[in-house]
């Protein structure tokens, strides 16, 4: 009877075909529709056609929904760059456009020292320099092994104060973490901190700005070992000779289980491709660059 009342709404706003209603009679429920099966097959369309009409804005909703969540995902994690050839955001270094075979490895070091010694033996067999990003609470804790890498004449940058996700930071603790992480490094070094790794990889505009700011170069890789994964020598290996081109910047990191024993197989296989190996720092370019929508910093003179 429900469904029959339903029906009769319907119908007592829109005539039936060839301008015709259907007939009523009284009920105990009060006016109600009988119905023909013509008619009967004519409600199902009707009613069936709003119920797809219904359905059809319902998706179109949420697909909306969709297409702008996603959007604004892309805009403020930087892929909207990588698709359609924009920067919408500050990006850091990944790499550097450049048409000699150099590349630059560079070591995190937030927590402890065990295989580090080994890295600094298989560097110093190759006569390989390296950058090192360090965490101050790690060089608080091991000032020796900051002097022993120095010392080898390799790059040290900050890898921030506390390790933390720098984009949740304010700006006042963003400019704090970098000038006491900086300030750490130098007075055990006597040198000038110039670039800096956000931990994690995480940065956004405001994180960017301020270490510029500080006169710091943003670095991050575009060639990642996985090493902290504990892969094996030969996994390490594979990895970053897959990935690697000219510019390339390697993310290892200095406590690694099998980092030190996957550095001869990765630096002598470059070596036999051509390759030659620099510091961050020495490789990077200091002025009239640009920096395209893969983070790959370019002379300005390319892109004219």
């Amino acid at each position: 009877m429900l469904c029959a009342e339903i029906h009769y709404l319907i119908e007592s706003v829109r005539p039936a075909p060839h301008g015709r209603r259907f007939r009523q009679k009284n009920t105990k429920y009060g006016k109600t529709a009988v119905f023909s099966p013509a008619a009967m097959l004519y409600h199902r369309g009707t009613v069936l056609a709003y119920v797809l009409k219904i359905k059809g804005v319902i998706v179109c909703f949420v697909a909306a929904v969709v297409i702008c969540a996603l959007s604004l995902s892309a805009y403020y994690s930087g892929a909207y760059a990588v698709w359609f050839g924009a920067s919408p955001r500050k990006l850091p270094v990944y790499s550097v456009g450049t048409d000699s075979k150099v590349v630059a490895l560079s070591f995190d070091c937030a927590w402890g020292v065990e295989h580090t010694d080994d890295i600094l033996a298989a560097l110093e067999r190759e006569g390989v320099p390296a950058t090192w990003f360090m965490v101050q609470f790690w060089v608080e804790k091991y000032p020796e092994y900051v002097q022993k890498i120095d010392a080898a004449g390799h790059e040290i940058g900050t890898h921030s104060a506390t390790h933390s996700y720098m984009s949740k930071l304010s700006a006042e603790e963003v400019r704090a973490e970098l000038s006491a992480s900086s300030q750490a490094i130098t007075s055990v070094t006597g040198k000038p901190v110039e670039l800096f790794r956000p931990p994690y990889g995480d940065y956004n505009d405001a994180l960017v700005s301020a270490a510029e700011e500080q006169g710091l170069f943003v670095i991050q890789w575009d060639v990642d070992s996985l090493d902290w994964k504990d892969l094996s020598a030969a996994d390490i290996a594979g990895r970053v000779l897959q990935r690697v081109q000219p510019g390339s910047i390697i993310l290892m990191h200095n406590n690694g289980l099998h980092t030190a024993e996957s550095l001869p197989a990765i630096i002598s296989a470059l070596k036999v491709r051509g390759y030659s190996f620099s510091t961050i720092g020495a490789m990077i370019y200091r002025s009239d660059y640009t920096i395209d929508n893969n983070g790959r910093q370019q002379p300005e003179s390319a892109g004219q």
